[in-house]
């Protein structure tokens, strides 16, 4: 016997999926469903009649909240402060957007006092771990709807006739080879020929980014400034975070910048892989690091590798409303604190290369460093100190002496 569920809030994208699961809730729920739009900075082709499709789906309403401003500043900034980077490649562009997404459903879910939660995601998937984490962590009173865990149909066939069957009208079909998720922060693509990991990808698999054979012959620098690890102007004009990455996904799209192929490790053990855009990312992901160069010492720059790493997987596990995620937060926080700088970046045929950089709080001296003759560095004081560096290895190695000289007397 089923759950009893009286009012269901859906996070809807409008494809087939979501879709479906409309009519399918209410004919084997018999629940109000209202279908909710996050608009996180997908194609605005994905949001045109988004709610007269709803509706015609079956839902009693379509909520759409814009959350770009918001997605950016507070879930990508912070992001970016860690230096995040699951598995060596990828930005987390997919990742790091469910966070936003399930918390304002479940915002609009207590508002309108409904006692139910839906996604579409798969079994298959990462995305019904990283939903459902949002809702444990939130609103664990809610049940929760997985369509794909409990109906029987197992493709896009038997979704499109369903929807046929019901005259229910879709733009999906068949012949739709790819699966894409887009935001803000990046877009990626998925399925069709990239299943087979022997198939080089075609330019159909790439949507924001030129080719960077393609892109300009003639390289283009972008001066970016950062105010305690958040970029906030971009070659001296001040601007939001939003508008920061969309200036950087321009520039970056235009020069062939931001592109990865790779397979991955999903939560459910699976390898999947993908195409992976992410331009503006890839700029500001090299502008932090080329700041953090100058201004952390050695012990600060390897904690922020170590945080870095555990909240990538912090993030691709869903795992964004929880203490770990707080506690790294704080402490990227306070490694940030004193990243304020200037650092001017060339862009040319999918590179990014730092070509200037400076701060008030670098670390980098040029007098001490310098192989010119200088007035603050005593090259006597080096001896004391390797001396003691390497105080372990010389007693190692007098061990391994005394003990072969006793091996060879008793032979």
């Amino acid at each position: 016997m089923k759950t009893v569920v009286k009012k269901v809030v859906l996070a809807y994208s409008g494809g087939l999926d979501t879709s479906a699961i409309i009519p399918w809730i209410k004919e084997n729920y018999n629940s109000d469903v209202i279908a909710f739009v996050a608009d996180v900075g997908q194609s605005k082709n994905d949001l045109i009649n988004i709610r007269q499709k709803a509706l015609e789906s079956g839902a009693s309403q379509c909520i759409i909240v814009d959350l770009k401003e918001e997605f950016v500043t507070n879930y990508v900034y912070p992001m970016l402060k860690t230096g995040a980077l699951y598995e060596g490649n990828y930005l987390l562009g997919t990742a790091i957007a469910r966070p936003i997404i399930a918390k304002a459903q479940v915002e609009i879910a207590l508002k309108l006092e409904a006692d139910g939660l839906c996604h579409g995601a798969t079994g298959k998937g990462n995305d019904q771990v990283r939903f459902e984490m949002v809702y444990s962590a939130l609103a664990p009173q809610l049940k929760v709807i997985t369509p794909w865990r409990e109906w029987k149909f197992r493709s896009r066939e038997e979704l499109l006739f369903y929807l046929e069957s019901r005259n229910i009208h879709t733009t999906s079909t068949i012949e739709k080879i790819y699966s894409r998720d887009e935001n803000s922060w990046h877009l990626s693509t998925e399925g069709g020929i990239l299943e087979d990991p022997w198939n080089c990808s075609k330019n159909d698999c790439w949507v924001w980014t030129v080719d960077p054979k393609n892109a300009p012959n003639i390289s283009e620098c972008v001066s970016v400034k950062v105010e305690n690890g958040n970029i906030v102007a971009l070659d001296n004009i001040f601007l939001t975070p939003l508008e920061c990455l969309k200036r950087l996904n321009f520039l970056g799209s235009k020069h062939g910048i931001g592109r990865i192929d790779i397979v991955e490790n999903r939560l459910t053990g699976m390898k999947s892989r993908g195409c992976y855009e992410t331009p503006g990312g890839t700029i500001m992901f090299a502008a932090l690091r080329a700041l953090e160069q100058l201004v952390l010492d050695r012990d600060s720059f390897k904690w922020r590798q170590i945080l870095g790493l555990e909240m990538s997987y912090v993030i691709y596990s869903g795992n964004w409303f929880s203490p770990i995620r707080r506690s790294i937060q704080a402490a990227s926080d306070e490694l940030s604190s004193e990243l304020n700088g200037e650092v001017v970046l060339e862009l040319y045929k999918g590179m990014v290369i730092p070509v200037k950089k400076s701060s008030q709080n670098s670390l980098y001296s040029k007098e001490f460093v310098t192989f010119s003759s200088d007035n603050v560095f005593n090259q006597s004081d080096a001896c004391g100190f390797t001396k003691l560096f390497s105080l372990s290895s010389r007693i190692r190695a007098i061990n391994n002496c005394y003990n072969s000289k006793n091996t060879d007397i008793k032979t």
